[in-house]
């Protein structure tokens, strides 16, 4: 029938497409790409705030495409995964995260006479708090932060263990991510540091 909606390619298909109920799962995933956004420095705070509260209130998938229309997409039109949970399990060895790495939710980490380094200078950030669950003996936890990333020590409990702390940048910028560092480290050390001049790579040319 003439009348009806395609499903299929095409402008009817996309115009059907946009008009589509949005899930809370469609919700989130705007969310991320909006906060994202924002920590690339290409949305303020005020637009920010603005953005996610009409993106929480969509009724339609074109409601929530008109809140990201003026945005990049981000790895080839795919949002990165934000995972609740990600789990470091090793015993002697080494794990890093670095370039590109998407930052979950929570962190737990268990490790025995081995380092684990947590590298936010180019991390991909789509939410304001990350909580580390650690159990660690022996090694370190390094902790590499740019300018907006704050690191809470405060809940960690340390047995013959060492926590260093050297903020990044100037403290009067606002903050876009707070990582919360619960449970106990023993018999090593937790090093929060900037990243070293020497490696600072340059921003792209868009």
């Amino acid at each position: 029938m003439s009348g009806e909606l395609s499903r299929g390619g095409g402008a009817s298909g996309a115009a059907a497409s946009l008009e589509l109920r949005a899930s809370h799962a469609d919700r989130d995933r705007v969310v991320d790409v909006l906060r994202i956004a924002a920590g690339d420095g290409r949305l303020t705070s005020e637009e920010l705030d603005e953005r996610v509260e009409a993106a929480l209130s969509a009724r339609t998938m074109g409601e929530l495409a008109v809140l990201t229309a003026d945005l990049p997409s981000i790895a080839g039109g795919v949002v990165a995964e934000v995972k609740d949970v990600v789990r470091i399990e090793q015993r002697g060895g080494s794990a890093r995260r670095g370039d590109g790495w998407v930052v979950p939710r929570r962190l737990e980490i268990e490790s025995e006479w081995g380092d684990v380094t947590l590298d936010f200078t180019n991390a991909v950030i789509a939410h304001d708090t990350l909580h580390i669950d650690l159990d660690m003996r022996g090694g370190a936890l390094r902790l590499v932060t740019r300018p907006g990333v704050v690191v809470d020590t405060d809940a960690l409990v340390i047995g013959y263990a060492k926590i260093k702390s050297r903020p990044a940048g100037d403290p009067g910028v606002p903050v876009d991510l707070r990582v919360e560092i619960h449970g106990r480290m023993d018999f090593g050390r937790v090093v929060v540091r900037p990243q070293r001049r020497g490696f600072v790579r340059k921003a792209p040319t868009l």
